[in-house]
């Protein structure tokens, strides 16, 4: 049996490297290439069309969730599997919108990670156990009356589009406006658009207030 190409992508080396070794000695998959930014995964599975893709969600200049939506958009036949150690109720929505078709905890990949690269490589979905708990959580709880909470309110108000989260990540890593502009090749009057709706639409007054939304929903880092 042909086996499965693998693109790998962790801004950690030696997760990354881990899970290169981890996959050596599978027969099933064969690792192609790997990434340690968002962007080198995008051009990676651009370029190589990658039968799956292995998706750490915090990374460097676009995360996980964005490159995810450009590669599913892109590259037709190429699946993504997202590995962190993360699994809020809110992150996990992102995930399934994102276009990835499963989701392992990097706390449970010595026991998950392979059965969840098969399924989804053969054109299926896998959910961790624990990720699963959470999404019947979130089914149920959406039958219950909610209360507001002004700690959350940015959260859970406003739904940002894919460039906009792509500039909350790049303000809270530090990036000045002509810096973002730079990156994503667009003028620097768009991304000051961009920031003025995006602090009206999270009712949001300072960029420290930014980037505790953007620790807050796993956007980046802290």
């Amino acid at each position: 049996m042909t086996p499965k190409t693998v693109l790998v992508a962790d801004d950690h080396e030696v997760v990354r490297k881990g899970l290169i070794q981890i996959l050596a000695g599978a027969p099933e998959f064969e690792v192609v290439s790997e990434a340690s930014t968002g962007v080198i995964a995008v051009a990676e599975a651009t370029h190589l069309k990658p039968d799956l893709i292995v998706m750490d969600i915090m990374m460097p200049e676009l995360n996980g969730l964005e490159a995810t939506r450009q590669i599913t958009r892109k590259v037709r036949g190429s699946r993504v599997l997202i590995l962190s150690m993360y699994h809020s109720e809110h992150l996990i929505r992102e995930v399934l919108v994102s276009g990835a078709r499963g989701y392992v905890l990097k706390s449970d990949a010595g026991r998950d990670l392979l059965t969840g690269m098969l399924a989804v490589s053969e054109g299926r979905t896998f959910f961790a156990p624990k990720v699963a708990e959470v999404v019947m959580a979130g089914f149920v709880a959406k039958s219950q009356p909610r209360t507001s909470d002004p700690e959350n309110g940015a959260k859970e108000n406003g739904r940002l589009t894919a460039r906009e989260r792509e500039i909350v990540q790049l303000l809270a890593e530090g990036n000045t406006n002509r810096e973002i502009a730079s990156s994503l090749s667009i003028g620097v009057s768009t991304v000051e658009t961009h920031r003025g709706h995006i602090m009206q639409k999270l009712n949001l007054g300072s960029l420290s207030d930014l980037v505790r939304y953007a620790i807050r929903n796993e956007i980046v880092d802290c």
